[in-house]
């Protein structure tokens, strides 16, 4: 009788889990530029004291701008997706080298 082979097998998917409606730890850079925002509404609204109008704006642009590259780039897109977008608009990369021998001919 033959030996039975045992391999280890990994069945499960491959999630990092969910926390507040974001996949894996998306939350994190949300959360971080919460508090920053909230540091910049401090520091300009009794600090500075600059109007609560102005110093609420301010605070708003770090997780106005976090959130929007989350929900934007990164919640339900693959890896990497985010880079290759930025890729393309700033310069429009592709994975082929430029050819420098095309304005010249062959002689």
């Amino acid at each position: 009788m033959t030996e039975l082979r045992q391999t280890e097998t990994n069945a499960a998917d491959d999630s990092s889990g969910r926390a507040f409606g974001l996949d894996g730890n998306l939350y994190l850079p949300v959360l971080v530029a919460s508090v920053v925002g909230l540091g910049i509404f401090a520091i300009l609204g009794y600090g500075l004291r600059v109007g609560w109008t102005v110093a609420g704006l301010a605070a708003g642009v770090p997780w106005a701008a976090v959130l929007a590259w989350v929900l934007g780039l990164k919640q339900g897109r693959p890896a990497g997706y985010d880079r290759d977008v930025v890729d393309q608009l700033l310069g429009g990369g592709n994975f082929t080298r430029p050819n420098r021998e095309a304005g010249r001919q062959n002689s």
